[in-house]
């Protein structure tokens, strides 16, 4: 099995450079590959930040990636409930973070919109944890 990088991953979603495009294909179609769930995260931020592709459009491109034959995926489980998650509003980073963090008791931060997200869609282990000073209208950052 060949472990892969992200690049090799976006030039074959993206076509956007032919030989690499092509050399990407390549790698996938005559190897068994293992993309770690660190190279389908970093995938999707340069997907939508870099290229500035919608955020619909880098979900399915992943999940077509994902599905492919010869490609297994770290995290397989927590990658498909991320995107899952994503497709419902999440941030794609904070959805993994969480799936991977499943097996705890909850997932706190300081995110008051992925707090917020969390309460909306049913998912209780997601919790804020500012506590009273900060709730009352502190101006430090709360995101990220």
């Amino acid at each position: 099995m060949l472990a892969i990088d992200t690049n090799i991953v976006v030039r074959f979603l993206t076509r956007d450079h032919e030989g690499l495009a092509q050399r990407a294909l390549e790698i996938l179609a005559n190897n068994d590959v293992f993309a770690p769930v660190t190279v389908i995260l970093e995938a999707e931020w340069v997907l939508r930040d870099a290229y500035e592709l919608p955020r619909d459009d880098v979900i399915g491109a992943l999940r077509r990636f994902c599905g492919l034959r010869r490609v297994t995926i770290g995290a397989a489980d927590a990658v498909g409930r991320a995107l899952n998650d994503a497709e419902r509003g999440f941030g794609f980073a904070d959805a993994l973070h969480a799936a991977l963090s499943e097996h705890c008791e909850a997932f706190a931060t300081f995110d008051k919109r992925l707090a917020n997200m969390a309460r909306r869609t049913g998912r209780a282990d997601v919790r804020l944890e500012l506590g009273a000073r900060f709730r009352a209208g502190s101006k430090a950052r709360e995101d990220s």
